[in-house]
């Protein structure tokens, strides 16, 4: 295991709106901040999207396993900001929604499209020394934590 010791930075209460792409509205809104570490915390909806629930087989590089959902689902999840070597912020996020008695659990990825609201807190880390970038033995987009 690494580590590495910082601090809460800013905090950012965001509300996302219908039709904005997860993802893409989060990649936006830390570069714009310049939020190079963070953690985030959201609740809402999500009309449309993908996941990846998990690997298709316990194999290094995984193949993902791609889910498609639609009509619109109630979301929570967490997820964590990162900036890669070149300073673009990296997007990693884990989600579970429901709908009537269904449920997925997966990492959000792609065009995932919000329903009517998504709300979010954003609690950027300071100090710690940390980034995230493709790892060559996976090929994902993994966490280096710095000493």
């Amino acid at each position: 295991m690494d580590y590495t010791q910082g601090r809460i930075g800013r905090i950012f209460l965001l509300k996302f709106k219908d039709d904005d792409i997860v993802v893409k509205t989060l990649e936006m809104f830390a570069s714009k901040e310049r939020l190079r570490s963070g953690m985030f915390v959201f609740l809402g909806a999500l009309k449309k999207g993908h996941l990846v629930a998990g690997p298709k087989k316990p194999v290094v590089p995984p193949e993902p396993y791609w889910l498609k959902f639609k009509d619109a689902w109630e979301v929570f999840g967490v997820g964590s900001i990162f900036s890669n070597k070149k300073g673009k912020p990296q997007i990693h996020v884990h989600t579970s929604m429901g709908k009537k008695t269904k449920v997925l659990t997966g990492c959000l990825r792609k065009d995932s499209k919000v329903f009517l609201v998504i709300e979010a807190v954003v609690f950027e880390l300071k100090g710690v020394k940390a980034l995230k970038d493709i790892d060559p033995s996976t090929g994902l987009n993994l966490l280096r934590i710095f000493h």
